[in-house]
């Protein structure tokens, strides 16, 4: 099979990850800019199978990525500044479990419960805000979908105000398949540049947020966290910890917008919790995730992927699986039966952050409806542009008509 070209003009990633997989199969080769060749998996049995064997037949170490060491892959590849970091992302079993168990401590579902009540009052300045709005037609993502949960991760990392705008404005950069060389260099240096800034200045101003700890957990025992995991765990947490939230509220607010009646279901039975999981099956924001690297030679449905070749593991593809989910798969709703669904992946890098963004989400969207319960789109549903980027999708604007506040 003839590799596809990926991303295409003018269409969503998560249209594209469909119609690959219902007209080529649910694995299939593509070129990524730069002439990069990777496979997609794309079917839930193909995302569960890869999911399932973390560490066992699949590395998330770069250096099993055998282009990225024989010349193959330019240097200045955009997307290298996504999977070269020391972090999470980028590793395998003890020492992935090693840093992973640091982070928990910041998303223990008791302690992620504990800031519910800061997360409403977060909610309800934002949504004061756009009650004093004068305007026919508000931008959704400007004013509420996107500070919220930038706000959220940054204040828990203790994260000035000020300075959160060029957290935002980095990730907006690394992730979108636009960017050119010069571009995510300029933003993977600026960003890389301000955290270990950052670092340097919660040593000397101690404070109370989750910086403050992993500073303190590497003093008490240096050993087990350098400098360098240190930065690329912020790094990690700051991007990951609100990018995907952002557009898992906005994709979640058309889905409620575009169907009445399951907007008033929701609202009726009080069903948010049950909102969050549909949008996570159906209109996730995480369309793909890079890379795993075969350690081997293996076979997904019957197709080959030869050891070192990265794969794309697409949990859009995954969640609007017919095959696995009926023939309404795409269409959002709540009245489905509960199904595990693999919107936060699955195994040991199952997404450590879930219980943050099911609580933001479910906070975020029932306060919203509650407060403004004529809420509308102000444009048509395909006239919302929305984010170029291989990894999340969602809105950039969301124009509204918010209606009377309650």
């Amino acid at each position: 099979m003839e590799p596809r070209q990926m991303p295409v003009p003018g269409e969503r990633t998560s249209e594209t990850i469909r119609r690959f997989r219902d007209e080529g199969g649910s694995v299939i080769p593509v070129e990524l800019p730069g002439k990069v060749g990777a496979w997609v998996v794309s079917s839930y049995e193909t995302v569960d199978q890869v999911l399932a064997n973390d560490g066992i037949l699949y590395s998330k170490n770069p250096r099993n990525f055998t282009a990225l060491h024989d010349g193959t892959v330019p240097p200045d590849w955009p997307i290298r500044q996504l999977i070269e970091g020391d972090h999470l992302l980028t590793k395998d079993g003890a020492d992935h479990r090693r840093l992973r168990s640091l982070i928990n401590r910041a998303f223990t579902p008791a302690r992620v419960q504990s800031l519910a009540p800061r997360i409403q009052q977060m909610t309800d300045e934002l949504l004061d805000e756009l009650a004093d709005e004068k305007a026919d037609v508000v931008d959704l993502v400007w004013h509420f979908s996107e500070p919220l949960p930038v706000a959220v991760i940054c204040e828990l990392f203790g994260v000035p105000e000020g300075e959160r705008y060029l957290i935002r404005a980095c990730t907006n950069t690394l992730l979108s398949h636009t960017t050119t060389p010069e571009e995510a260099i300029k933003a993977g240096g600026e960003l890389t540049g301000y955290l270990a800034a950052f670092i340097e200045r919660k040593r000397g101003e101690p404070g109370d947020d989750l910086t403050t700890d992993l500073i303190r957990a590497q003093e008490d025992d240096g050993d087990r966290l350098s400098d360098n995991e240190m930065l690329w765990i912020l790094w990690l947490v700051l991007i990951a910890g609100h990018e995907t939230t952002v557009h898992l509220i906005a994709n979640t607010i058309v889905a409620l917008c575009t169907d009445p009646g399951q907007l008033a279901a929701a609202r009726k039975d009080d069903s948010w919790a049950q909102v969050v999981e549909e949008a996570l099956r159906s209109r996730n924001s995480v369309i793909n995730v890079l890379f795993r690297y075969p350690i081997q030679d293996v076979n997904v449905a019957g197709t080959t992927i030869p050891a070192g070749d990265p794969i794309i593991v697409s949990i859009g593809g995954a969640g609007t699986d017919r095959a696995r989910f009926g023939d309404a798969a795409g269409r959002f709703d709540i009245a489905r039966e509960p199904e595990a669904h693999l919107g936060f992946g699955r195994g040991p890098h199952f997404c450590l952050g879930a219980p943050l963004a099911r609580l933001e989400s479910r906070i975020a969207l029932s306060s919203l409806f509650a407060r403004f319960p004529e809420l509308r789109l102000a444009v048509r549903e395909d006239e919302i542009v929305y984010s170029t980027s291989l990894i999340t999708e969602g809105p950039v604007e969301l124009p509204v008509a918010l209606g009377p506040p309650t």
